[in-house]
């Protein structure tokens, strides 16, 4: 197979077509829906305790919330590779696969690191985004070696996330309250869970391989206790969260969907039948998280 990289000159418009597609590809750039809501909700919570709104703020929470998933999952597809060659499920990734090169990800990692920082300079004069980039972005990095050491590393994956809305509603504010801390809580919980239930697909190999996992270390059947507590810490959070952003009756009849969605969720996934795990991982969840952003604007309005 041709490598990417060495392509001939003539075709490098459609090459970097390709290149970029295939990039979006290996980040699941789709999938920012899951933790942007949460930052967009949290800043309009912002902006609405305020009382002003900066297009500056929205571009840089906009900037800031792409770049740094960028790297991060470009940067776990890079340590990730060897795994991800002798895992079946994975074997076809983009790495692996030979449809991007090992340097082509590794630029495109240091390039999204580098246009994370620079995006918090548009919350200038506020300085703790730009204070606190650098640490941010290494936490986030710092998952992709979770599994090596931690079965515990699905919450690392979900504090990362869980900084979404609190780093939204500090760029804004410059501080923090309560509100953006429990709405971090609910993406902890959230993202811990669903991630739980991702993960047992890859329980056998995981535990072959010496890599840490809740599947691989409880197995599959307490992986989904574990997680469906974790949800219910989620809603339990989610009702603190409505508390203290002074929401109304509108966003607490979400509440009660979304703990049904969840419901829906775990009952789409079982220990002898994970063939649903996708639908479960990606429709449900970003109907929960799209839902939760339109219920809060929709209530913040009437």
């Amino acid at each position: 197979m041709d490598n990417p990289d060495t392509l001939p000159a003539t075709n490098s418009v459609p090459l970097l077509i390709d290149k970029f597609r295939h990039l979006m590809g290996l980040i699941r750039f789709s999938h920012t829906i899951f933790a942007l809501p949460f930052a967009l909700l949290a800043s309009i919570l912002a902006w609405h305790t305020k009382g002003e709104f900066r297009i500056l703020d929205l571009t840089g929470i906009l900037l800031c919330m792409v770049f740094a998933r960028s790297a991060a999952m470009a940067f776990n597809r890079l340590v990730d590779r060897r795994q991800d060659a002798l895992n079946p499920r994975t074997a076809g990734r983009h790495i692996p696969a030979g449809l991007l090169s090992v340097r082509t990800v590794w630029l495109f990692t240091a390039v999204c690191s580098v246009g994370f920082i620079a995006s918090t300079l548009l919350f200038l004069p506020n300085k703790w985004p730009i204070i606190l980039s650098v640490p941010t972005l290494a936490f986030l990095l710092g998952y992709s070696f979770a599994k090596r050491f931690t079965f515990l590393c699905h919450y690392w994956l979900a504090a990362a996330l869980m900084f979404s809305p609190i780093a939204a509603w500090i760029a804004i504010t410059g501080s923090v309250s309560w509100t953006p801390v429990m709405l971090g809580l609910v993406v902890f919980f959230w993202v811990g869970g669903f991630d739980i239930l991702y993960a047992c697909q890859d329980a056998t190999f995981d535990r072959e391989s010496s890599l840490s996992s809740i599947p691989a270390f409880f197995g599959i059947r307490n992986a989904l206790s574990i997680a469906a507590f974790s949800h219910v810490c989620m809603i339990v959070a989610l009702v603190g969260f409505w508390h203290f952003a002074g929401l109304g009756l509108l966003f607490l009849a979400g509440i009660i969907v979304i703990a049904l969605l969840l419901l829906y969720e775990h009952a789409l996934v079982k220990p002898d039948d994970l063939s649903r795990v996708n639908v479960a991982f990606f429709n449900i969840n970003a109907l929960i998280s799209i839902g939760m952003l339109i219920l809060g604007i929709v209530d913040l309005i009437i």
